[in-house]
């Protein structure tokens, strides 16, 4: 593999269980100054009565404990009940500092892209759900197209100025898909040269966007994702808003074919909106070794608050799948052929975008 050739995907390179508890006996203690009953005779226990109410016709509980005073079974149940609530905290607190142990003493396992899925699981994705569910109020279609096993490439529309539909992606497979798959994500270079941003995309199971990595994991059997605009999906204009750029140079089409894995095409509507971008700061950029720097009517000007997204309402739609195990081995080296499928993939997100818009009544709402 050391002379193999890298293929960019685009010109941008871009929860101790606990027993029930038996019911405790009840016992009377004779109040002092009560006088001891006569032979023969008994005593009613204080709050009963003499006789039980049933026999003597009387309206009352047919248990003849009288009102107000709980049933030894229904005492039981609650004192059950709080004893799981506390064996279900015990396990929790439990879990927690098993995990903190695995962590410290790295008695964990990562792959070899350095997908840590313990630590995505329990802590990333975490993270990003309450961004997900309560932020943006992600709506999820076509869940169902995602194949339940074996390999597969998830094309989507890329927007927004920051990457943030791709984790949004992300937790809509995780969280929605009925077979617990999980999303491996093609990312730009630029994700990984940057301090902690590099560490957590390996952790989330991200890789470079480049056709050697894509076939490894499709081989596999992984869920692959790929956004082909590249930076000129999340950096164009906010007048171009939801209008596809140029998918690279179909190389995802060709790894598709190659490992016969069918193409899934997603649309995402509502990223474009978080970040509304009304102009970029081309000199800056190219100082800081950007592709672009967004100028949006919140930042720079109002400083770090201006970072804060706008809280959009999100669809994520996933479209019926492309096969790509019909065609013959020679396929993926047919320029036409990936041209068409290039473009049936690209046709088909967009018809669903301009599908989505139609029926969203607001972008917030």
């Amino acid at each position: 593999m050391a002379d193999a050739k890298v293929i960019p995907f685009d010109d941008d390179r871009s929860r101790g269980g606990s027993g029930s508890r038996s019911p405790r006996r009840r016992t009377a203690h004779r109040r002092g100054g009560a006088e001891p009953a006569a032979a023969g005779e008994v005593q009613p226990l204080p709050g009963r009565t003499a006789a039980r109410e049933e026999d003597t016709g009387a309206d009352g509980p047919a248990s003849g404990q009288s009102a107000g005073q709980p049933e030894p079974e229904l005492e039981a149940e609650a004192e059950a009940g709080g004893a799981e609530d506390g064996g279900g905290l015990e396990r929790r607190v439990a879990s927690g500092l098993a995990f903190l142990r695995r962590r410290l003493t790295g008695e964990y396992d990562v792959d070899d892209f350095g997908y840590d899925a313990e630590l995505t699981d329990q802590v990333l994705m975490s993270l990003l759900r309450p961004v997900y569910e309560k932020y943006f109020r992600v709506e999820v279609k076509g869940i169902e197209n995602i194949p339940a096993e074996g390999g597969a490439l998830i094309v989507a529309n890329h927007s927004g100025t920051l990457p943030l539909d791709g984790l949004m992606m992300q937790v809509a497979v995780h969280d929605h898909h009925p077979a617990d798959r999980h999303l491996r994500l093609l990312a730009a270079d630029l994700v990984f040269v940057l301090p902690v941003v590099n560490e957590l995309a390996r952790k989330l199971g991200h890789t470079l966007a480049c056709a050697e990595d894509a076939e490894r994991l499709l081989a596999q059997g992984e869920l692959v994702g790929v956004m082909p605009e590249g930076f000129k999906g999340i950096g164009k204009p906010f007048s171009e808003r939801y209008k596809l750029q140029r998918f690279g140079r179909g190389g995802f089409v060709s790894t598709a074919l190659r490992q016969g894995a069918p193409i899934v095409p997603c649309s995402i509507v509502g990223a474009e909106e978080i970040y509304p971008m009304i102009g970029n700061a081309k000199t800056l950029a190219r100082l800081l070794g950007f592709p672009y720097f967004p100028l949006t009517p919140t930042f720079p000007w109002l400083g770090p608050l201006g970072a804060v997204p706008l809280p959009t309402k999100w669809t994520i739609q996933f479209g019926e799948p492309i096969p790509t195990d019909g065609y013959p081995p020679e396929a993926a080296e047919d320029p036409m052929l990936m041209f068409n499928l290039t473009d049936q993939v690209r046709e088909q997100i967009q018809h669903t975008l301009y599908k989505l818009l139609v029926q969203r009544r607001s972008v917030f709402f």
